[in-house]
């Protein structure tokens, strides 16, 4: 595993303080890798769940004391309204266009009305495939979109608190940062 971007650090550190002044106790962590977020949101108090497809990310995570589930973000086995928040850092990019709009709808539903979800995905451009300049063996699947098209795709499931561009120089994308919140008369998407 690469060692994450300085830049991403206060994307984290951000969304926990905004968690803090909501009182936020319990989170959801998408594609959790390692689990170095989720022991970060552990270690500052918060009750934290993790998710991966990866059997390896997950023995990771749960060597850190995680508690942490193999599972695919398309077919989320959690109880409705289970988590005051959700952080998807990097992990959405892997997830087919076609499928983008049943996750959101996944994820809506697991945060109690009115909580938080972060997403940080890199974009920027239009992109879906296996992108031929991953560093990783063997190459893996991106869905990369346009600010306003990823924009446009979150607002049927939640209220866009906050868009941030990062520009980082890197192989013609940037770095995109939402805050959103479940609208607290969400009606179900199920």
């Amino acid at each position: 595993m690469r060692a994450a971007p300085a830049w991403e650090t206060p994307q984290r550190d951000n969304f926990l303080e905004l968690l803090q002044q909501e009182h936020s106790t319990t989170l959801l962590e998408l594609g959790a890798a390692t689990g170095s977020d989720a022991a970060f949101f552990k270690a500052h108090g918060l009750d934290v769940v993790c998710i991966d497809l990866s059997p390896q990310m997950i023995e990771r995570c749960r060597a850190r004391g995680l508690v942490a589930h193999v599972m695919d973000v398309a077919d989320l086995r959690f109880p409705p309204d289970s988590f005051d928040a959700v952080y998807a850092m990097n992990c959405l990019v892997h997830v087919p266009k076609a499928q983008l709009r049943s996750v959101l709808g996944r994820v809506s539903a697991l945060i109690k009305p009115g909580g938080l979800f972060y997403v940080g995905i890199y974009g920027g451009r239009e992109l879906e495939g296996v992108w031929e300049e991953d560093y990783f063996e063997p190459k893996r699947f991106f869905s990369h979109y346009l600010d306003q098209d990823l924009c446009a795709s979150v607002v049927e499931f939640f209220t866009l608190e906050s868009f941030q561009r990062i520009p980082h120089g890197w192989r013609g994308l940037h770095f995109q940062s939402l805050i959103l919140r479940r609208p607290v008369s969400a009606a179900r998407h199920d």
